[in-house]
């Protein structure tokens, strides 16, 4: 069963080295990505993790990568010790790896979802990766906020967000559960599928962690879910 969860975000600005430039503007998101990735590798060193990637559906575990595709050849490991090795991992696997690495745990397996899995069939990934002990979340929020919008800012992505926030804060899983996928897909928040199988996942919980922030027009969003003991909810 699982006892801990943590909601993070996935992008290439976490790797200082791949945004050598701009390693002091990036650190609140490194600093919050890795507080949360901490906390779960206190609960367990080995992890699931589930992210959405157009690859998807598929798993992804015991390989090697580097994020050559970035622009810097930084190795990662989804297991200490895996010597076989994989070109192109999607970025969420490689972050989970570069997370894994840091955050001291032994071995993370990535759960890839269509972008568009509907909810219903989120819940049932949810439901079935229920016999883990830690799950890590890998998504994004919109990535139209304001003046610094990739593409162009919409007016919808402030309310969206602060909706994705209310619910990751209080352990809602039912408003995570009634996110809208096509508005999701409108705003460019990639993360509704990984949060949606979150939200399946059985379980009493209660948020110990959560934190948002916006940079360079991006939504991203961390919390730590920690399930309450003796209570098992559907």
């Amino acid at each position: 069963m699982i006892s801990r969860l943590a909601v993070v975000p996935h992008p290439p600005l976490l790797v200082p080295e791949l945004v050598a430039g701009a390693a002091v503007e990036t650190e609140p998101v490194r600093a919050a990505t890795l507080a949360a990735a901490r906390d779960l590798a206190a609960c367990s060193d080995e992890w699931l993790a589930v992210a959405a990637d157009p690859s998807g559906p598929r798993v992804v575990e015991d390989v090697t990568g580097s994020f050559h595709a970035f622009g810097v050849d930084v190795p990662v490991s989804l297991t200490e010790g895996a010597s076989r090795a994989e070109d192109d991992l999607p970025l969420p696997a490689l972050i989970a790896g570069w997370l894994r690495e840091r955050a001291g745990a032994r071995r993370v397996s990535v759960h890839l979802v269509p972008p568009d899995l509907p909810e219903r069939d989120c819940a049932a990934l949810g439901a079935r990766l229920a016999g883990a002990s830690a799950l890590l979340v890998l998504g994004d929020g919109s990535h139209r906020h304001g003046e610094h919008a990739v593409g162009r800012a919409d007016d919808r992505a402030g309310a969206f967000d602060e909706g994705v926030g209310r619910a990751l804060a209080s352990a809602d899983r039912g408003a995570l559960r009634a996110l809208d996928p096509a508005l999701a897909a409108d705003l460019g928040a990639g993360g509704r599928a990984a949060w949606q199988v979150a939200a399946a996942v059985p379980g009493a919980w209660r948020c110990t962690r959560s934190a948002f922030l916006a940079p360079y027009g991006v939504g991203y969003h961390w919390a730590v879910w920690e399930a309450r003991s003796g209570r098992l909810e559907p």
